[in-house]
């Protein structure tokens, strides 16, 4: 069973690139694969550590706990895989001091181990740490990704003690320079790749008597749309890079398990937002959301009306309360919540701005606030969610800005392609809706064994 998220992979790019593909990588598994045309992320925000928790445990923020790449928790600004009660394993750096432990529920490596009595063995591979570890999940029997500061892959005592043997002749033949950013090259997704292709081999995957899983993110995709936006040289090389990896990785696959006898899965953590100046010059909206302005004007704001400055922070499109703060001042949350949102609703570039936890009385379309309750876990997400203008992301508003980013509930950013390949999987195409959800449900109805402990998708191919 391999599982392939490509981060900030728009549901268009197979097609907007099709007749450059080759025939072996995406090509081939449009060609003879099934794929879902009109799958969707069914909550906001959607960024890379949603994207990958909810695709392999086929569940939610406001169920499986991982709310952003970071987030608040009980008042704490936290990153999604901090765990202090780890050591890195490969290096040195604090890279390493990784797990799943804040993911609340179990993934279909974890669902696979467990039926298979933990005989199957499950490993994941990306350069992001967190495309490598929340896709594996708790159980798996271990996790790789890139640490910058030293120049490669390196894992967490959650793991194991030391690099097996293989892994440390890997890095040695690919070693890069420390500090080289590697994910935002062409040469990340080739490596990320080879090392998947090196766990094939080196761990014995699909050799055994029961099913294995290999998780593999390739992280690049993301990087470089960040800095070069959704269009130009440098976005459509990278996936120039990727259908001719995925070729190889498929041939590699052919070879060491045989065609047929593995499924495989194609999907995305989310998309991405066109840039505004390149929508600009063709007479199209768009714009940039200054969200450091937007936390120094609310908390002014509230000074002036309350004596205190309440706002920790803006971040997943969510504006975050020190709850001791306003406690200490003898101040009713309630209180102060109301008046920020009455604030931001003066704003013309929020088009709509909620209390979270009244969200099912605010007026809204159904299609958006399904999305907002889906992706809200009290003590994890902020108290006010907002919406702005679609194609708005928070970013420079310069005229010479080329990147992008993603997170909000739009189709641009919550299309995502979904292709299945391989073991009992038949060639065809459906615009039905689905969503991100139903991946691990149908992969885990196709393997018969249970669905992830939060699961709430549907089995849609058999």
């Amino acid at each position: 069973m391999v599982g392939l998220v490509v981060d900030q992979m728009r549901w268009d790019y197979l097609y907007f690139y099709q007749k450059e593909y080759g025939e072996g990588g995406l090509k081939r598994l449009l060609n003879n694969g099934f794929s879902f045309e009109n799958t969707l992320i069914n909550y906001s925000p959607t960024v890379t550590a949603i994207g990958h928790t909810s695709a392999y445990t086929g569940s939610i923020p406001a169920l499986h706990g991982i709310c952003g790449n970071n987030f608040w928790q009980n008042d704490k600004y936290i990153y999604c895989c901090d765990d202090s009660t780890v050591q890195s394993v490969g290096s040195q750096s604090k890279q390493g001091q990784m797990s799943p432990r804040r993911m609340l529920s179990t993934t279909i490596g974890d669902e696979l181990r467990l039926a298979t009595d933990f005989r199957s063995k499950v490993i994941g591979v990306a350069l992001k740490d967190r495309a490598a570890i929340l896709p594996a999940g708790h159980s798996a029997n271990a996790a790789y990704w890139w640490d910058s500061s030293v120049g490669h892959f390196i894992t967490s005592s959650y793991y194991m003690k030391t690099l097996p043997t293989w892994v440390e002749k890997f890095n040695k033949e690919n070693q890069k320079a420390p500090k080289y950013d590697i994910k935002k090259s062409n040469e990340g997704v080739t490596i990320t790749f080879k090392m998947a292709e090196a766990v094939l081999e080196n761990e014995g995957l699909g050799q055994g008597d029961e099913t294995d899983m290999l998780t593999v993110s390739i992280s690049s995709t993301d990087a470089i749309g960040h800095a070069y936006g959704t269009r130009g040289k440098e976005n459509h090389d990278v996936y120039m890079q990727l259908d001719k990896d995925l070729a190889h990785f498929l041939d590699v696959l052919d070879q060491k398990v045989g065609r047929g006898n593995y499924l495989l899965f194609l999907t995305a953590d989310h998309g991405a937002a066109h840039n505004y100046n390149f929508l600009k010059e063709h007479n199209l909206p768009g714009g940039a959301y200054d969200y450091k302005k937007a936390v120094k004007d609310l908390n002014n704001h509230l000074q002036k009306t309350f004596g205190i400055k309440p706002v920790m922070g803006e971040d997943n499109y969510q504006f975050y309360f020190d709850d001791a703060m306003i406690a200490q001042a003898g101040k009713k949350k309630q209180e102060v919540i109301d008046e920020a949102i009455d604030f931001l609703k003066q704003d013309e570039q929020y088009v709509f701005v909620f209390d979270y936890e009244k969200v099912a009385q605010t007026t809204m379309p159904d299609y958006i606030k399904t999305r907002m309750t889906n992706g809200y876990m009290n003590h994890r997400s902020g108290e006010i969610g907002f919406v702005t203008r679609a194609q708005y992301f928070g970013a420079k508003n310069a005229p010479d800005y080329k990147g992008t980013s993603h997170g909000q509930p739009y189709n641009y950013d919550s299309h995502i392609p979904w292709l299945m390949y391989g073991w009992h999987v038949n060639q065809g195409e459906t615009n039905q809706e689905v969503t991100i959800n139903d991946i691990a449900a149908t992969v885990c109805g196709m393997l018969k064994i249970q669905a992830p402990s939060g699961c709430i998708g549907k089995a849609v191919l058999r």
